[in-house]
């Protein structure tokens, strides 16, 4: 089907929802109906009516945004929200339940798609069930396009083209760090994250996909040398002081490796890359990096425990569609930053990114990660040798789209550090 058939650019696919609220607001405000043909889609046509409305009323006398209708439990109605649109972009979870029947009716009708998934079983299935159907119908399939992992994997991006470009050579190993940030957690972010215990409880591929750090990368690629997340408080080796486990590692570390399998490995087959919780120098950066790790193995050995992941969900977890105000949303803020470490041709070099914004990175800032995202494909503005397949915002999209946030407010810079300054 050609792209001259489709009637939207882009659909938002779960807008009534918080996430997908956020995204389809962002959307709308940005781009004027001359600029982007959106609309919205879900399941409730009510609810979608209400939400079409208010956006009409946010713009500069902007039409209604158009409404489309469809259920994961009717593949002909996501098949026929797919033929419509250039990009769905969804924001639907938990994935592993509700997120395969919108890929495959996007891989049917050859219509790219991004999400904000990071259950990395999901990805796993999804990478295995239509990897190769979606390149031969030229369907770009690309996950994990907000907090997880657009930070991690287009941060690493920026890192090694800078050292190739600068240095003549990729770095060896690229370190992730959380330095700072506040937000909140809604309820369907959390039913995620329920979602993916569960799956690991009892799906035997499912804890095979957290066990091996390369379980995202292409079938027969499935090894290296990575010994995979830090699960200890540490002394950090390219910063100094003291780092903690990072409970996005499991996912973010796996998109990375997978956009560097992708790519025909241009940063090497002995590529390391590592996410970490940054905690400081001196007695008080190991407690908390003690701190850290001790909270989140309880949180682990809790969530893998039937009874007690029930009741968390039950008593404890905000409801699915529970989340943010708009503007406890656009106070919060994340900043991460990444080294990496090479040899060139004249010798070691080391290169320091940040990569962040004045936005909850939940929330405030997936909601433009994943817009943007979603434009980059609708208007084909991508460095990506790929025409198809199930991709990463790294391998899928590339530097566009850290063009796109600068221009939205977004920190994406990157820069040599001087051998005086390198510890």
């Amino acid at each position: 089907m050609s792209d001259a058939d489709r009637t939207h650019d882009v659909v938002v696919w779960g807008a009534t929802g918080v996430a997908g609220r956020f995204a389809a607001e962002y959307l709308a405000e940005r781009y004027g109906p001359d600029e982007l043909a959106l609309a919205i889609g879900g399941r409730d046509r009510e609810q979608l009516d209400a939400l079409a409305a208010d956006l009409a009323r946010r713009g500069d006398a902007r039409d209604e945004v158009p409404v489309v209708v469809g259920d994961a439990t009717d593949p002909e109605s996501l098949r026929a929200v797919a033929e419509g649109a250039r990009v769905v972009c969804t924001t639907v979870g938990p994935y592993t339940r509700l997120g395969t029947p919108l890929v495959e009716a996007c891989v049917e009708t050859g219509t790219d798609y991004c999400d904000l998934t990071g259950e990395v079983n999901w990805v796993r299935e999804s990478i295995d069930r239509f990897h190769e159907p979606a390149v031969d119908v030229g369907a770009r399939i690309v996950h994990s396009c907000g907090f997880d992992s657009v930070p991690a994997d287009l941060g690493t991006l920026l890192v090694q083209s800078f050292a190739g470009e600068t240095h003549g050579a990729p770095c060896e190993t690229v370190r992730i760090y959380l330095d700072g940030g506040s937000g909140s957690v809604s309820g369907g972010t959390l039913a995620s994250a329920g979602e993916l215990f569960a799956a690991a409880a009892t799906d035997p591929l499912a804890r095979e996909a957290l066990r091996n750090p390369y379980s995202l990368a292409p079938r027969g690629e499935r090894r290296g040398v990575d010994p995979g997340e830090q699960r200890w408080p540490q002394r950090d080796a390219l910063r100094g002081g003291w780092s903690a486990p990072s409970p996005m590692a499991p996912v973010n570390e796996r998109v990375v490796r997978r956009s560097n399998a992708l790519l025909g490995y241009p940063w090497g087959r002995e590529f390391r890359c590592s996410e970490v919780v940054p905690t400081g120098d001196g007695p008080v950066g190991a407690a908390t990096a003690g701190l850290v790790a001790g909270g989140l193995g309880l949180f682990t050995a809790a969530m893998s425990v039937g009874p007690i992941r029930s009741a968390l969900r039950r008593h404890v977890f905000p409801d699915p569609g529970e989340g943010p105000t708009r503007e406890e949303a656009e106070a919060g803020h994340f900043r991460i930053g990444l080294r990496g470490r090479g040899t060139g041709p004249d010798g070691p070099f080391t290169v320091e990114a940040e990569f962040g914004a004045d936005r909850d990175p939940g929330y405030g800032a997936t909601a433009r990660m994943l817009g943007e995202s979603a434009v980059c494909l609708a208007r084909d503005e991508v460095d990506s040798p790929f025409d198809g397949g199930v991709l990463t915002p790294a391998s899928g999209i590339g530097l566009p789209l850290a063009e796109r946030l600068r221009e939205v407010g977004f920190t994406a810079s990157v820069g040599s550090v001087d051998a005086d300054d390198d510890r």
